[in-house]
């Protein structure tokens, strides 16, 4: 370990190699986790001879510096007072292993504003887009910008940084206002952070390249207090427009190839992230932005921005993003997740420093409360990042796996349940149409009981009518002839009664049906031989129809 307080570090003579011409000194403050010291080099050789002079001194620090093999410092074009970052090689290799493309790094000064920016730009931006983007920068419209450094063959705005001719990785340019005059400043040292590599482990690298870093990618990262643009305006209305204009300004500065941010609020996020149905829940991931910290660019453009971590979260995650610069918006997203997911969130969040920062906040959603289940913070590499997110994907799917197991049960449950309640109903339903049916048959009865009912007492009327219209049976002292009839019933009893000869058969019928027999039912026959008496005219006398003195018939029921 480091002692607290480290001896003076001694500046070194300048090697035996460096070529004999007028140069200057470099001085540098290098920074090491949370340690510092001040270092002055001459810009007259390679960083990594230099590196052998100082590893001694840095090494009795406690600290060990990888020897790289960069071309000479006067060609990086640095300034005279730089702050130099130290990271651990693991670190750095796996920043280099993430890059989907190439990036040029474009130091670019503003002259009215004496301020240079130190700005990644993808190759596939045009200068057209990195014209725009130095607009917002330094409020100078494109149509007013008149720039220094561009190479002939950039003669069209739509060309690519790749195609343009311009150094690879890192070009100078100058930008200053057409109407203005150009001003001549000295170079100042806001905005240029120089980044070197450190091995932790005390290996000594000489060969980087061949672990795939270009030693020219170790200077670039500007610091991120030089873009005036903010990632979030400070007073949205809500938190739907907050984040479209994060994800258009992360787009601006780190290109389209980034997770798709849930665009709404932290609570929409939430729900459809936890509270679908099991197979279709997903892991939230509440990525912090801080632009004061300098591990932003690196962490957006080389973590956040890699291909494999981009297709991971959009698979798995619903990503939502906010950003903490501002302190209105820092305090907005402590009260979210103060709602959402209780005070000790809020507290860890406060906890973390702006160095510590971005953030990336793995919740997972429980059934009592919601579960932090890791917080990555921004000093990480992409191997790391990813591992990180596979263990809580892993920790997520076994959850996943017991409710998906749940829900089935509970629906296996609810489904034999609904088969019984719906075997009931049927049930119920077959009683009621049985009911209504009976109900139906029985008021058919009692009507049709009603009708026969009311027949026969109709019937029984016109019986007693016609029994009560009959002339009386007449005797044999009277003297008139006299026809005797014997009519055998249906029943096979016999029905006997004497007529005067005289009487018309209309005075048989009634008879008959005055027994129960109307002529409309049944039809009188006689034996021998056989004929139909109904059919014979009424009006016709018992003589006349040759019943007469005496006659045996029968009654048969019409067809």
């Amino acid at each position: 370990p480091a002692p607290s307080a480290p001896p003076a570090f001694c500046p070194v003579q300048p090697s035996r190699h460096i070529v004999e011409r007028q140069s200057r000194m470099l001085s540098f403050r290098v920074e090491y986790r949370q340690r510092s010291t001040d270092v002055v080099l001459e810009d007259a050789s390679t960083v990594g001879e230099h590196t052998r002079l100082c590893v001694r001194e840095i090494r009795a620090r406690g600290w060990y510096v990888s020897v790289l093999r960069v071309s000479e410092m006067a060609d990086l074009s640095l300034n005279e007072t730089n702050l130099l970052f130290i990271y651990t090689v693991v670190y750095f290799l796996s920043i280099a292993q993430g890059l989907s493309s190439q990036n040029y790094l474009l130091v670019i000064s503003h002259r009215e504003a004496q301020r240079d920016y130190n700005l990644n730009f993808p190759a596939s931006k045009t200068i057209q887009e990195v014209k725009r983007n130095i607009s917002d920068l330094t409020n100078i419209p494109v149509r007013h910008q008149q720039w220094d450094g561009w190479p002939a063959s950039a003669s069209d705005d739509s060309m690519t940084l790749a195609s343009s001719g311009i150094s690879y990785p890192c070009h100078h340019l100058t930008v200053c206002r057409r109407s203005s005059p150009a001003l001549t400043v000295d170079q100042t040292d806001e905005c240029t952070d120089v980044h070197m590599v450190s091995d932790s482990e005390g290996e000594d690298l000489e060969d980087a390249p061949e672990f795939g870093v270009d030693e020219s990618e170790i200077f670039g990262m500007g610091s991120s207090s030089c873009r005036k643009s903010p990632m979030m305006p400070e007073n949205s209305e809500n938190e739907g427009d907050a984040l479209l204009h994060f994800t258009a300004e992360f787009s601006r500065r780190y290109g389209d190839c980034h997770p798709v941010f849930y665009i709404g609020s932290l609570e929409a996020a939430s729900q459809e992230a936890f509270y679908g149905k099991a197979r279709d829940r997903k892991l939230l991931a509440i990525y912090l932005h801080n632009d004061e910290s300098v591990l932003s660019n690196v962490f957006c453009s080389q973590m956040m921005c890699a291909d494999s971590i981009v297709s991971y979260l959009s698979q798995n995650f619903i990503t939502w993003a906010w950003d903490v610069t501002k302190e209105a918006n820092k305090a907005r997203l402590l009260t979210m997740c103060t709602r959402h997911f209780g005070s000790v969130v809020a507290q860890t969040i406060r906890t973390y420093k702006t160095d510590q920062f971005p953030l990336l906040l793995i919740v997972m959603g429980k059934r009592t409360s919601n579960e932090v289940l890791n917080v990555i913070q921004g000093n990480t590499t992409v191997d790391e990042l990813m591992m990180r997110l596979m263990g809580a994907m892993e920790i997520f799917t076994a959850q996943q796996q017991e409710d998906i197991k749940d829900e089935d049960e509970r629906e296996a449950r609810e489904m034999v349940k609904r088969e019984q309640d719906e075997a009931y109903r049927l049930s119920l339903e077959a009683d009621r149409k049985k009911r209504e049916a009976q109900e139906r048959e029985e008021a058919e009865q009692v009507r049709q009981e009603r009708i026969r009912k009311e027949q026969e007492e109709e019937r029984e009327a016109i019986r007693l009518s016609l029994e009560q219209a009959l002339p009386p049976e007449p005797k044999e002292e009277g003297g008139e002839p006299i026809s005797k009839l014997r009519i055998r019933t249906p029943s096979g009893k016999f029905l006997e009664r004497q007529f005067l000869g005289s009487c018309k058969l209309q005075v048989l019928f009634d008879f008959v049906a005055s027994k129960g027999y109307p002529s409309d039912e049944f039809k009188l026959l006689t034996t021998f031989p056989r004929r139909n008496i109904t059919q014979i005219d009424p009006a016709w006398s018992l003589v006349e129809a040759k019943l007469f003195p005496q006659e045996t018939l029968f009654l048969e029921a019409k067809e």
